[in-house]
């Protein structure tokens, strides 16, 4: 089952982006499989002529596709009940309140029952509660990924910019002198 190279098991597609085969879906298996024997990574990677670090990604897809199935069914029945607490939080949002004090109903001048805001803020404010649970669990508010070059500084480093800088100012100073002496002459 070996495979020279860890392109052959996946597609590109229509945007350029790689896409699972059969093939590689097969292999990941057979590299948790072999991890499930106690394999180590490295001899899960000489097996399958794949590198270390593909090995371990293997047997991740691997677990990651095993658990697909139930862990789907277990994010769908917290959407259905999210979605039930979210369109309750609507109700009471969209319903009227009228605003009570000491079990009154309190009225404006015109004899109007004034309205309760704070019901619906705090309506507004589960209802957010709900959004964010919506994109946690959905994984909508996933971390970004940054792609960060760092350079190391030496001190030759800064005494080079500090030569430069040095050099810099002659030549300015050369320059100025020339003008100056120019416009004398």
């Amino acid at each position: 089952m070996a495979d020279p190279t860890d392109d052959d098991h996946k597609l590109r597609d229509g945007r350029g982006r790689f896409s699972r085969t059969l093939q590689g879906a097969q292999r990941d298996a057979y590299a948790a499989q072999l991890r499930a024997q106690r394999w180590t990574y490295q001899q899960i990677a000489d097996e399958l002529g794949i590198d270390k670090s593909n090995a371990i990604m293997a047997v991740r897809r691997a677990i990651r596709d095993a658990c697909a199935g139930p862990g789907k069914e277990l994010v769908d029945l917290e959407v259905t009940r999210l979605e039930a607490m979210y369109d309750e939080v609507l109700d009471i949002l969209n319903a009227d309140h009228v605003l009570v004090s000491h079990g009154k109903v309190i009225y404006d001048q015109a004899g109007n029952p004034l309205p309760d805001y704070d019901i619906k803020l705090r309506a507004i404010d589960r209802a957010l509660r709900a959004r964010e649970s919506f994109r946690k669990l959905l994984g909508l508010d996933a971390a970004v990924k940054v792609d960060a070059t760092v350079h190391e500084v030496t001190q030759q480093d800064l005494e080079l910019q500090e030569m430069l800088r040095e050099a810099k100012a002659r030549t300015d100073l050369e320059e100025r002198q020339i003008l100056d002496g120019g416009t004398d002459g």
